[in-house]
């Protein structure tokens, strides 16, 4: 009891004084569910449907996502991360690597988590960036749509309903923050965090109090999503009062994910569970 008191009061001291919650590890003894690995084994159900959508071809798309989640698992209200893999809004696709690596590391701590497909355009991003606004409208929408699919199916995937958070990757990272920042103008399709690799806030939205918090890990010279961009985007979101962390590299590159991959699991990690309180999810 004496123990338990101690800790309690340790952490009202962290959450008084404010936190750079990234680098702020969640306290108790291993193995702690959302913390640390308590599954060996992960199932992932793949392609399946979550809606369609009419790209700007006038077709419409079937959208697919791939679930993730602890093997033989019986919590029932378990926290859930859509992951949104990168490509310049033209290309990519759901099984790409770190994304697999996330939601499968995650998986093994307790949450659930899809991986999903979105309407991709050509040129997208990439070329002459004729349809880029429209490719980068899209693709928030269908994250949106994917966020509400797993509200709507809560009951089904065993997830709490608010306690979804979005991530991604370079393109995947700007769908993510989109999402996040678009919460408090449409709430059925909220998010309680939003995790970015190499992205920034463009185009959709307008950061808002109420909106979700956000980490960005960056290159200081990154070729594609200029590091300014992110530099920008949290400043702006703090500005609004929201909890915006930037974590960067003196580096030049996009997306370096294997290069960074255990500080990246880690600081994203405490990060989600201060913001979604994890201390307080079902175990």
């Amino acid at each position: 009891m004496k123990r338990r008191l101690l800790l309690a009061v340790g952490v009202v001291a962290i959450l008084a004084a404010g936190c750079d919650w990234p680098n702020v590890v969640p306290p108790g003894a291993a193995p702690l569910r959302y913390r640390d690995p308590i599954f060996n084994a992960v199932t992932v159900t793949s392609n399946v449907t979550y809606g369609s959508a009419v790209n700007l071809e006038n077709q419409t798309v079937t959208l697919h996502l791939d679930v993730y989640q602890p093997a033989g698992d019986t919590v029932s209200l378990r926290p859930a991360i859509v992951w949104v893999h990168g490509g310049s809004f033209c290309c990519g696709d759901k099984t790409s690597p770190e994304l697999v690596d996330e939601a499968t590391t995650f998986s093994k701590e307790g949450y659930l988590n899809v991986s999903i497909n979105y309407r991709l355009e050509s040129p997208g991003c990439s070329g002459s960036f004729s349809n880029c606004v429209a490719a980068i409208q899209e693709a928030a929408a269908d994250a949106q749509t994917a966020v509400r699919f797993l509200r709507t199916n809560a009951a089904t995937y065993g997830i709490d309903p608010d306690r979804i958070a979005i991530g991604g990757s370079s393109a995947g990272a700007i769908t993510a923050l989109n999402v996040g920042y678009s919460s408090s103008e449409d709430p059925s399709a909220r998010v309680r965090a939003a995790v970015s690799l190499s992205g920034a806030q463009l185009v959709v939205g307008t950061i808002s109090p109420g909106d979700a918090p956000a980490i960005d890990f960056h290159c200081t010279t990154d070729p594609l999503v200029a590091y300014q961009w992110a530099v920008t985007t949290i400043n702006t979101a703090r500005a609004q009062g929201l909890d915006a962390f930037l974590e960067s590299w003196n580096e030049t590159c996009h997306v370096p994910y294997s290069e960074h991959r255990q500080q990246i699991l880690d600081q994203s990690r405490n990060f989600l569970w201060w913001e979604m309180d994890l201390a307080h999810a079902a175990t």
